[in-house]
């Protein structure tokens, strides 16, 4: 029998497979994914994401319908939420990390495992 996987261990295991990518838990007990120390986003259990985006990419995910407002921030263009609740929901979340992920590594690179330590 076949054991059905979780939308957040899905993502999980995705993003975590990217080079440099680190994951936990955070303050307020969401889970997220960082490089380099910054933030490519996070999850709220199975049901939500929330990722933090430039001003022009975050309106244009916004008016292509991708994500809604954060909740927290509400009317700000850059951080914005994604519902999870389809297959579909978990591999769009996965490619906006993915986004994510790009954005910063183009910005600041890749560091190195042995920079670190």
């Amino acid at each position: 029998m076949s054991e059905q996987r979780s939308p957040s261990e899905l993502i999980t295991d995705e993003v975590t497979s990217w080079d440099g990518v680190e994951a936990g838990y955070g303050k307020r007990g969401e889970f997220g994914f960082t490089v380099n120390d910054h933030e490519i986003g996070h999850l709220h259990g199975d049901y939500a994401a929330h990722f933090f985006f430039g001003r022009e990419v975050g309106s244009a995910l916004k008016d292509q319908g991708r994500v809604v407002d954060h909740p927290v921030f509400p009317g700000k263009p850059g951080p914005a939420a994604r519902r999870i609740e389809t297959d579909e929901d978990v591999q769009d979340v996965i490619d906006l990390m993915r986004l994510n992920y790009d954005r910063i590594v183009a910005r600041y690179g890749l560091r190195s495992i042995s920079a670190t330590t």
